[in-house]
């Protein structure tokens, strides 16, 4: 079974075990990511198995200063650029072009590549002590709600790793906005807790327009149509609907959205833990994070 660690001797552990090879879980102020070293092709295929992941589906990179960018990056546009001045550390990935030396297990066989950097202390420190970036998808199986805390990694992974960091519950609770800054208009490609409202006015400074496209061909984590999803079937209804009075539970999420999106996987998880077969949720306005929100609920009820 997984054992949990923290503080500087856990750090120093975590940090061993990614230079060995190892995959680790690693916290981040979204979810808590299963973290490979980036220059070990050998680890990358790792995360891949332990995650039951298919390989052409893209991981994240994870930098502790964002001048490692340069590193990783073939080219970075102005809308780039302006992005991660402002967003940067915190929950933004960008997508780049990649750099010839970048493995393709990171891209998906792309010659792009996601990039972002995390605003957790103790996932900074690791990335820093380590002196590489590291990638790191959600440290859960393929598909199913992403982890929150420490014991959420333990509970998913089990005997599949060694370690997990424990940073403490995730800030934020959803993962990262992704932004593809390759097209000619900047696209959404995952919403998270940078609006969209807060991208384009970042994006406008650089006279660039925002699309946005949330599935299809999976050019970077969390487009497929289904995923975030618990064993529960969920039946979603719109704030002014009658929800049916049923015996099933509800989850509200139309109230505070930071502390919704803060909990939502929390709440996923424990209907699992309880057995439970449907639930009711109420679905967030869409807009602002609403937008987040109600895409992970979305993909979590897909396809039951």
């Amino acid at each position: 079974m997984a054992r949990i660690v923290s503080g500087d001797s856990g750090t120093r552990e975590v940090v061993a075990a990614l230079r060995s090879g190892q995959v680790v879980g690693l916290p981040t102020e979204t979810v808590y990511g299963l973290a490979a070293d980036i220059r070990n092709d050998a680890a990358l295929l790792k995360i891949f198995t332990v995650k039951r992941r298919p390989v052409t589906h893209p991981l994240i990179i994870h930098i502790a200063r964002p001048e490692e960018l340069e590193d990783i990056a073939l080219e970075i546009s102005p809308v780039c650029h302006a992005l991660v001045d402002i967003c940067w550390p915190g929950p933004l990935t960008v997508i780049i072009r990649a750099a010839p030396h970048v493995s393709r297990l990171c891209t998906g066989g792309r010659d792009t590549v996601a990039v972002r950097l995390p605003a957790h202390s103790s996932a900074q420190n690791v990335i820093r002590q380590l002196g590489s970036p590291v990638a790191a998808p959600s440290a859960n199986r393929f598909g199913d709600v992403s982890p929150t805390t420490a014991l959420h990694v333990v509970d998913d992974l089990g005997d599949d790793i060694n370690l997990v960091f424990d940073g403490g519950s995730c800030e934020v609770g959803i993962e990262s906005t992704i932004v593809d800054c390759t097209t000619a208009k900047p696209e959404i490609l995952r919403h998270g807790a940078i609006t969209p409202e807060a991208i384009e006015q970042i994006i406008s400074t650089c006279d660039a327009a925002l699309a946005t496209r949330v599935s299809g061909t999976s050019r970077a984590p969390g487009m497929l149509d289904r995923h975030y999803a618990p064993k529960t079937q969920l039946v979603l209804h719109e704030r002014e609907a009658k929800v049916p009075q049923d015996g099933a539970p509800v989850l509200h999420c139309d109230g505070d959205l930071v502390e919704v999106a803060r909990t939502l996987y929390d709440q996923l998880r424990g209907l699992d833990a309880r057995n439970i077969s449907l639930a009711h949720v109420v679905m967030p306005p869409s807009g602002g994070l609403g937008f987040a929100i109600r895409d992970r609920l979305i993909k979590a009820a897909t396809g039951l």
